[in-house]
């Protein structure tokens, strides 16, 4: 982990961020009192999203009928 100050922070501040994204944590100081901390953001995977499907899959009238016995036999 390396300390900046302030002032050399704002004057270097995008090479901090390159050096942050590779994964170092870079301490900010003001008068060597560490105040921030800059850090990569690790990306999330985004979850399910709900009605993705919605409209592209069709089902006929008969998919809602009763199964048939032999078949509900197999289910139990």
């Amino acid at each position: 982990m390396s300390q900046v100050n302030i002032h050399d922070a704002k004057t270097h501040l995008s090479k901090l961020i390159e050096r942050a994204a590779h994964g170092e944590d870079i301490v900010i100081a003001r008068a060597g009192n560490p105040v921030a901390r800059l850090t990569a953001i690790v990306p999330v995977e985004p979850g399910r999203r709900f009605g993705v499907m919605k409209g592209k899959a069709k089902v006929g009238k008969k998919f809602f009928d009763p199964l048939p016995e032999e078949e509900l036999e197999n289910w139990e």
